[in-house]
């Protein structure tokens, strides 16, 4: 295989995606399903998550979702149960405040704290953002057998936790 060719694989319904420069893994991929936490909620949707030199890059698309902005974190457990409280508390290995990390960095707020997804008219949505420091790979800011929350409302970016409200949608990023 050349330098730079891609190589793809399929683990158990999980895509998984590296990238090869001179024989050396730099990327990897998950998708996450997004499922309501509530019968009466129906917003879903994926989130791919992709390991990059620079960080983890997130891409997250959703539907039947209410208008308007929504909270976005990668909460602490892997579990959606429970509507959804059972994934814990965001993401935040170094007890920071809350708080934008794409924008602050992992230095200054939770490292699960992605901000804000825009809902249009029609019920869809999209997040693109990377975030420095994060990674699927082991370590301190690992979030793999975590989860990812859409959030009711728009995160406001207040203590302790931004005010976004309940839990709508969630999925468990893989282990492995």
């Amino acid at each position: 295989m050349s330098h730079g060719d891609l190589v793809a694989k399929s683990l158990t319904g999980m895509a998984v995606v590296v990238f090869c420069t001179a024989g050396t893994a730099v990327a990897a991929s998950v998708d996450v399903a997004l499922q309501p936490t509530d019968p009466s909620f129906k917003a879903q949707g994926t989130v791919t998550l992709t390991e990059t030199a620079d960080g983890l890059a997130v891409r997250a698309q959703v539907s039947q979702a209410s208008p308007g902005k929504h909270g976005f974190h990668i909460h602490e457990n892997g579990s959606c149960a429970d509507k959804g409280n059972a994934a814990g508390s965001h993401f935040n290995p170094d007890k920071l405040p809350h708080g934008d990390v794409v924008r602050s960095g992992l230095t200054a707020a939770h490292a699960g704290d992605l901000g804000n997804l825009e809902v249009a008219e029609d019920g869809t949505g999209m997040l693109d953002t990377q975030v420095k420091g994060l990674t699927l790979s082991e370590g301190k800011y690992s979030v793999r057998g975590r989860a990812v929350v859409l959030h009711e409302k728009e995160d406001d970016f207040g203590q302790p936790s931004g005010n976004a409200g309940g839990r709508i949608a969630c999925g468990v990023i893989p282990e492995k």
